[in-house]
């Protein structure tokens, strides 16, 4: 509940927000906060493994119908993965831009992003984002959700539905990825289904 109410406070204000604002927007009184966790900092790491953390999405991909034409499914998949990606992006990226490194002490020197990997290293960080290996496992994860919306049409496709999924999530983080300011503005979920499932060319084979 505290995290909850804290998410939408962190992608605002960042590390500026106060244990009083979440707490009155949890509706609890703040020394309870202090109960449940150390200090700030650890409202504001829990904060950030809700944001990475890919149950959320996964209940929203889990919850497609399988009935459904296969270009809804995949339009349907798209808009929970955008929504997911963007509430990630905003927490991690207003908690950086105040100046949080998660899990860093004051005065502690140069993050471990910051040297050489040494014998004996953890997962590496970048910033306030989640160890590398645990963006691999949540990509592998949410490649594998994206296959059993697709698996039903197995027979339809030209490549194995594992192939087909890893196109989809490529498309779909480089559309998130390109600014809205620019001339040849992002696909649109839909231009991102129908160039995933039929390509780019009037006619196949025309060129």
């Amino acid at each position: 509940m505290i995290v909850a109410a804290a998410l939408p406070l962190v992608a605002e204000y960042g590390a500026a927000v106060t244990t009083s604002q979440i707490a009155r927007a949890a509706g609890i009184g703040e020394a309870t906060i202090f109960r449940a966790f150390k200090d700030k900092d650890e409202v504001l790491d829990a904060c950030v493994a809700e944001a990475v953390g890919t149950d959320h999405v996964l209940r929203e991909l889990a919850s497609i119908s399988l009935d459904e034409p296969l270009a809804g499914r995949l339009t349907e998949a798209a808009e929970a993965l955008r929504a997911h990606l963007e509430r990630l992006g905003t927490v991690i990226g207003a908690l950086h831009a105040s100046g949080h490194r998660r899990g860093r002490e004051p005065g502690a020197g140069p993050r471990d992003s910051d040297r050489p990997p040494r014998d004996g290293d953890g997962p590496r960080r970048d910033g306030d984002g989640p160890p590398r290996d645990s963006r691999a496992e949540s990509v592998t994860v949410l490649r594998n959700a994206v296959v059993e919306l697709i698996e039903p049409d197995r027979a339809a496709f030209r490549l194995s539905p594992e192939k087909v999924a890893a196109a989809f999530l490529g498309l779909l983080f480089t559309r998130l990825q390109t600014p809205a300011a620019e001339a040849d503005a992002p696909l649109t979920p839909d231009e991102l289904i129908d160039v995933l499932l039929h390509g780019a060319l009037h006619h196949p084979g025309s060129t």
